[in-house]
């Protein structure tokens, strides 16, 4: 019965994500991967980070969503001379009357796009871990709360690029999602080809919801049903990244050097809410689970010197995690 009101909140609230999907599909050809990650991290409140060689539509594809929401968007593009002050503000003198005044910086909006994010150095990363994790910054003695929805879409090129910086473990855990783009289908090539080389102008993103209707959105999605052998489920795969669980994979020694926080377990469970209301669904399923833990593990299990001398990814132990692991 419970499930069937929630179900009922579901469908007023679907078409929010629908005129979404929609109108960035206007610009955007391909990619329903990574627009579906983005549509989750709206309706969770978590951060996105997107990992990706250049040209594959990652600015793009923040942009457009930020633009078909009426609400504050503020692009970010990350330098390697870059400061704190140019991301969170500071304070200003005023000689004449012999005050400071706070100088707010442009991380004072809604939706954020931190573009190559990776770019940045370290004390700049230092600065955006309150932003992200608290919602806040401090610029002086006086701390200043963001307005809701906040929420950081970053983009990167791979570490192994010219000119950029590891993220800091600390930095890149606040990140409820770590997506990799791939490079589109042929199919998918052909008519990006024909639609950005033919001349004509790009079609203009219009807003089609607004941040009300999206908080509205993520109140539903708290409120769908999970079961209790869901939630151990969800519990048995994060514990399973660590060396010292108590329900190690078997081929795993000596393969994982830090394992998942209880963070990630946090944020998988959100993540698979989401997906079952992207899915009209009332309630979590394994399944949503399974969908969803590559994004929030990967950039979360720290592979050790013999993992990766082997050539193993993050991925390919998740992988093997999630084929182990009981399913409910």
């Amino acid at each position: 019965m419970v499930t069937q009101q929630i179900e009922q909140q579901i469908a007023r609230h679907a078409q929010t994500c629908t005129n979404l999907i929609n109108e960035v599909g206007r610009v955007l050809v391909g990619q329903e991967r990574m627009t579906m990650r983005l549509l989750v991290g709206l309706l969770t409140g978590g951060h996105v980070l997107l990992e990706g060689v250049p040209g594959l539509a990652k600015t793009l594809a923040v942009r457009s969503l930020a633009r078909a929401i009426d609400t504050g968007f503020s692009r970010i593009q990350f330098t390697p001379d870059m400061l704190p002050a140019d991301v969170i503000g500071t304070e200003v003198f005023n000689p004449r009357e012999a005050t400071y005044s706070v100088k707010k910086g442009p991380i004072f909006s809604n939706l954020i796009l931190a573009d190559e994010i990776n770019r940045a150095p370290a004390k700049v990363q230092a600065a955006l871990l309150e932003a992200m994790q608290e919602r806040q910054v401090t610029i002086g003695s006086e701390t200043h709360k963001f307005t809701e929805p906040f929420l950081v879409l970053a983009t990167q090129n791979p570490i192994e690029q010219e000119g950029t910086y590891p993220l800091p473990e600390a930095q890149v855990d606040r990140f409820m999602l770590k997506v990799h783009v791939d490079y589109p289908s042929r199919e998918e090539e052909q008519k990006i080809v024909d639609r950005m080389a033919s001349g004509k102008p790009v079609a203009e993103i219009r807003c089609v919801t607004t941040p009300q209707e999206l908080l509205e959105a993520r109140a539903v999605v708290d409120q769908i049903w999970a079961d209790d052998k869901v939630r151990d489920y969800i519990v048995d795969v994060v514990r399973a990244t660590r060396s010292s669980g108590d329900n190690r994979i078997g081929g795993l020694e000596g393969m994982i050097e830090t394992g998942a926080s209880p963070r990630a377990a946090i944020y998988l469970m959100k993540a698979a809410k989401a997906h079952a209301f992207l899915q009209s669904r009332g309630y979590v399923t394994p399944h949503d689970v399974k969908t969803f833990a590559p994004d929030v593990l990967r950039h979360r299990v720290i592979l050790t010197y013999e993992a990766e001398a082997e050539g193993k990814t993050a991925d390919d132990l998740v992988r093997r995690i999630l084929d182990n692991v009981p399913v409910p």
